[in-house]
């Protein structure tokens, strides 16, 4: 696995983990927030050792070349992040060749939108934590409140001191977060390389600081992988299991036994044979 330096713009230069022939099916991978391109460190090599070529950038804000100034959040819309994914996927020669899509958390969002929008695009979508965008909302307005109440962190990001609280005793937050959803140390040091600064998280609460009310999504027709650690502290059960009625294609939904939220980190080894089966079922 290298690390490359792709440029999509004057002003544009994305830090991405890259590994596998170039003439290889591409496998494009979007982390979410409070990690990196290092939540796929065991997925990357894994995916180019069975041939493909896999890419998973540090995304906008958290690659210091592709960091707007995150007081303007019109840099940091959905519709800006999603760009950058379809970019990324020209920059590295495939311009409009169809590619598998994987997803975590924020990035997870915006391959729902990618794969609801640009269907002809890929063969496949895996998705890891993050529900359809309907099956969430939905479980928010549950009475119950339990995805509200999982979902509460959202708000506090919001504040304008919300950096420094984050950054306060060496990211005791997030690591704290990291270690209770079973995230190990050296995958948390990992991502603090990348986030544990003033300027990357100001970038990266810029993607929920600048996040409005977004279209519907209608049914996705990708053939789709989810992935839900039914210990996730952010994604409820309602939410997950939910997801389903939404997809309109070949559809499988796995439950992880006592895994997270960060199930790349957690359980790498179960992610990758998941994976590898699903991308393997889904290229004609």
């Amino acid at each position: 696995m290298n690390t490359r330096k792709i440029q999509v713009g004057p002003d544009l230069e994305f830090d991405c983990s890259v590994a596998g022939a170039p003439n290889g099916v591409l496998v494009l991978l979007l982390h979410g927030f409070g990690v990196s391109r290092h939540f796929w460190d065991r997925q990357v090599p894994a995916l180019a050792d069975a041939g493909y070529l896999a890419v998973a950038p540090n995304q906008r804000g958290y690659s210091p070349g592709a960091r707007p100034d995150p007081t303007d959040l019109d840099a940091y819309r959905i519709d800006r992040l999603v760009g950058d994914a379809l970019d990324i996927v020209s920059a590295v020669g495939h311009g409009n060749r169809r590619f598998h899509l994987v997803g975590h958390d924020w990035g997870g969002s915006l391959s729902w939108i990618i794969a609801s929008r640009h269907p002809e695009r890929l063969y496949s979508l895996t998705m890891l934590s993050r529900p359809h965008p309907a099956s969430f909302l939905r479980a928010l307005a549950m009475p119950d409140g339990d995805q509200k109440r999982r979902s509460g962190h959202h708000t506090a990001f919001l504040e304008p001191d919300a950096v420094p609280k984050l950054l306060a005793n060496d990211c005791e937050w997030l690591r704290s977060r990291h270690m209770r959803q079973g995230m190990p140390k050296a995958a948390t040091d990992a991502h603090m390389s990348v986030l544990g600064n003033e300027a990357a998280l100001e970038a990266a609460l810029a993607w929920y600081r600048s996040s409005g009310p977004r279209q519907p999504l209608g049914p996705i027709e990708v053939p789709t992988l989810y992935l839900w650690g039914d210990a996730d502290d952010t994604v409820g059960r309602a939410a997950a299991e939910g997801t389903g009625e939404f997809i309109k294609a070949p559809y499988h939904f796995e439950v992880l036994p006592g895994v997270g939220h960060y199930a790349a980190d957690q359980v790498p080894d179960r992610v990758n044979e998941l994976l590898l089966w699903h991308l393997s079922r889904h290229e004609n």
